[in-house]
């Protein structure tokens, strides 16, 4: 007598992990209680796709990797000039930074000749359409679905063919193939990996929707990455400005940021944002602050960093930054410390930047150090002064690139004096691209201060 075969499994709710009877604990992550009773796949656990050959390298058509813009300039500089064909693009960000708000303008005003798909786990169709009125979007061939089945996802996708498709979010989706619980990571990447593969294989471009965790991560769609072609992080300052920046992108560079404030017409690109992170004041500013010069991708921009030194209040001291890497404060202090002779280890360290910019790029070294000792030192820094500069572990203020086009927008913006390494090329620059040169940090202090050194 044939024996009769088992047509269920169980699988892991967490990481996906199968097995034919159940454990009290998932061998494969860990998890205890994970194991829920499911049908065994048709095929195996594998989806199958036929119709598929090789061709030539010369056989394909260049064309086919045109891109069209998106509606928002901001955006498509940060993804490159525009989104590819058969891109898939990673979005993520907090809760109401205005995820769904972009992409809704997008999907209303990109450049794509055919249909459009929005696809919603997380809103009613109706709670669309009113914030598509509400800020005034309309699109022809703009098509709603409301579903968090990844199956019933697809089915659309192969009834309306769009050009471009949104999934807001991955955190929504379901296959009952990976699982019986939404969100999770083994959910997420099978998700994110069927979509992908679908607009890889029509041509079409997607953008899917991530949360983030509390420390401000990608949740589940961090182990999507490696499946995507783009992944765009979503910020917001204290000030209201929403950063986009570019964590991956295959076709393009990940340094470019785009700016945008929220309106009643939903994200406008900021207008000026070489400016948008300065403090104007009257006079010289105050101690503690100093401007610097940084370069973002493309363009120049204009941002004040203001330290704070105190008195150690523990045996232990601290430094508090949340836009600039502590790390990378303790190094510049222990610099001037040795360099300079001014004392940080007894001081607690405060470092900020105006406006909520996060700084990463070396170039804001000279104008961290100078706010810090500024600080330090209770001498301001004379007005009309922007910096920029490497600083290493040996005092010397090293070259960095596109430093003249960092003095062109400084002067630009009114600063008289521009500060910088000495030009290695020994080109004679232009009277607007003008700075003044120096090798050490110790050179850049005297041209500061003077020879002057108060301490409290």
């Amino acid at each position: 007598m044939a024996s009769k075969t088992n047509k269920t499994s169980y699988l892991c709710s967490a990481c996906g992990h199968r097995e034919p009877k159940w454990l009290g604990r998932c061998p494969s992550c860990g998890e205890w209680n994970s194991l829920r009773e499911s049908a065994l796949p048709t095929d195996g656990g594998h989806t199958a796709r036929s119709g598929r050959i090789s061709v030539p390298l010369s056989a394909v058509d260049p064309a086919q990797g045109a891109r069209f813009g998106t509606g928002m300039a901001e955006l498509d500089r940060v993804l490159g000039g525009g989104l590819m064909r058969g891109c898939s693009v990673l979005l993520g960000g907090e809760p109401g930074i205005g995820k769904s708000t972009l992409l809704l303008q997008v999907a209303a005003l990109a450049k794509v000749p055919g249909r459009v798909l929005y696809i919603s786990g997380e809103e009613s169709a109706a709670q669309i359409r009113l914030r598509a009125d509400r800020l005034g979007l309309k699109r022809d061939g703009l098509e709603l679905l409301c579903t968090g089945e990844l199956s019933e996802a697809l089915a659309a996708l192969e009834r309306v063919k769009p050009d471009l498709f949104v999934v807001d979010s991955m955190q929504t989706m379901l296959s009952a193939d990976a699982g019986a619980v939404p969100g999770t990571a083994n959910q997420v990447k099978y998700c994110s990996l069927e979509l992908s593969d679908w607009a890889r294989e029509r041509g079409s471009a997607c953008f899917l929707v991530a949360h983030v965790t509390k420390d401000g991560t990608l949740a589940g769609p961090k182990a999507a990455e490696h499946i995507v072609d783009v992944v765009l992080h979503f910020e917001q300052s204290e000030a209201d400005v929403r950063f986009i920046r570019s964590a991956k992108n295959r076709y393009g560079s990940t340094f470019e940021v785009g700016f945008f404030t929220m309106t009643e017409r939903g994200l406008s690109e900021l207008a000026d944002p070489q400016s948008a992170f300065l403090v104007r004041r009257e006079g010289a500013p105050p101690p503690g602050a100093a401007v610097a010069a940084i370069w973002e991708g493309s363009r120049g921009l204009l941002v004040e960093i203001q330290a704070l030194t105190v008195p150690g209040k523990a045996s232990l001291t601290r430094v508090y930054s949340e836009r600039v890497d502590p790390a990378r404060v303790s190094r510049v202090a222990a610099v001037l410390e040795k360099h300079a002779g001014l004392r940080f280890s007894d001081q607690d360290l405060y470092v900020n930047v105006a406006g909520g910019m996060r700084l990463n790029e070396p170039g804001a070294d000279l104008a961290l150090a100078a706010a810090l000792y500024s600080a330090r030192t209770g001498l301001a820094l004379p007005d009309g002064v922007a910096m920029a500069g490497e600083l290493s572990l040996a005092g010397e203020v090293r070259p960095i690139r596109a430093m003249r086009e960092r003095a062109r927008a400084a002067r630009a913006m009114g600063f008289s004096r521009v500060l910088g390494p000495t030009d290695s090329k020994g080109q004679a620059p232009d009277a607007s691209e003008a700075w003044e040169g120096s090798t050490s940090i110790v050179a850049i202090i005297h041209a500061l201060f003077g020879s002057a050194k108060s301490s409290p």
